[in-house]
């Protein structure tokens, strides 16, 4: 057995042991081999198709294009794999077809895909309120998306994520690393210091289980996303927050006018679809910042607030989780719930402190 099926055969053991406990039980060794198998179904590396008569060099183009893992095949339209250099439509053909034989897609029951649904994990943002207005906190397989106004807090609670993400958590949750991405230049890793301290973690080993990039162009925020999955699926498991601060920012700058706002949307719409598949392929947290801009016709529909966040419909329907932040008094902020599959519209303070997101003091 190699070290990482040794590593999840002992999660598995230990989650179900605990189970088994609260309902008297024994664990099986079946039941034991279908968590593994659950959890090695999505990191199976596309080498495996090697036995399906699929060459080995067309492997290594679907790698370096960022598509690492037979899943990552599923995701990914024909159109973006002929789109790779040197996969021919026969080629492509050949490959979906073995892709389909290593993962029969199609329905299941309800029933089965709760079970699916208990991989998912939550990440806590470092306040009890706000992780209770969030159910837990940032979910896993998802994105969630924060937006507001400069100083509401957008970029504090990155920070704070990029620490609490390494944290043991509920139902088993380890901790893992984090992959963030700063389009801003607002990222400051000393930032991180006072918040490991606040847990009582080590600072260089929190800070060294940080990956950041900076990203220049909406271009270059794509590429960045390639590398995103490789590194992902190269330490299968160990990534589990992926942070993109702030989404919209390069967008905004590479694409000016009404003219170019269909090509805009369009790159934009890729990029979220790019993301989706990353936080359901790897089972990682997706967390984007937004920026806000002013609504000319909220006066007219006498509106509270003339203000919306960016990026239209197209991001308004890839997030899974939407939340509005507004300034209080001093250091306190004011989250919403604006759009949520599964939770009620409502509202948590917190504060920003020395030690990042915490409780509101009244």
């Amino acid at each position: 057995m190699s070290s990482k099926n040794l590593a999840v055969y002992y999660i598995a053991l230990q989650h179900l042991v605990i189970l088994a406990n609260m309902q008297d039980q024994v664990v099986s060794d079946s039941a034991i081999d279908d968590f593994i198998n659950d959890e090695e179904s999505f990191f199976r590396d596309v080498s495996v198709l090697q036995d399906h008569g699929i060459n080995a060099a067309d492997l290594k183009k679907l790698k370096q294009a960022g598509i690492c893992t037979v899943k990552g095949i599923q995701m990914t339209t024909r159109k973006g794999l002929s789109n790779i250099k040197g996969i021919s439509e026969a080629k492509v053909d050949k490959i979906k077809e073995a892709a389909a034989k290593m993962n029969p897609s199609g329905f299941i029951s309800a029933l089965s895909f709760s079970s699916l649904r208990k991989q998912v994990f939550k990440i806590t943002t470092g306040s009890d309120d706000l992780d209770k207005l969030l159910g837990g906190g940032i979910e896993s397989m998802a994105i969630t998306e924060v937006f507001g106004e400069f100083r509401t807090g957008k970029t504090q609670l990155s920070h704070t994520l990029t620490v609490t993400t390494q944290l043991p958590g509920a139902r088993g949750y380890t901790g893992g690393k984090v992959v963030y991405i700063d389009t801003e230049n607002t990222f400051r890793p000393d930032r991180l210091r006072p918040i490991a301290d606040r847990f009582d973690l080590d600072q260089n080993a929190v800070l060294d289980n940080v990956l950041y990039a900076r990203a220049y162009t909406s271009e270059h925020q794509m590429e960045l996303l390639d590398h995103v999955a490789a590194k992902f699926h190269e330490e299968a498991g160990i990534f589990k927050l992926l942070i993109v601060d702030s989404v919209m920012a390069l967008f905004r700058v590479d694409f000016s006018g009404r003219g170019e706002l269909a090509d805009r949307q369009q790159k934009l719409a890729q990029m979220l679809s790019r993301l989706q598949k990353i936080s359901e392929e790897y089972n990682v947290a997706v967390f984007l910042t937004n920026q806000m801009t002013a609504d000319p016709g909220a006066a007219m529909s006498f509106q509270a607030d003339p203000k919306k966040p960016i990026g239209g419909h197209i991001l308004a329907h890839a997030s899974t989780t939407r939340i509005s932040l507004r300034k209080g008094r001093g250091e306190m902020r004011i989250a919403k719930i604006y759009d949520s599959p599964d939770m009620p519209e409502s509202e948590a303070t917190f504060s920003i402190t020395n030690g990042g997101i915490a409780d509101a003091k009244e």
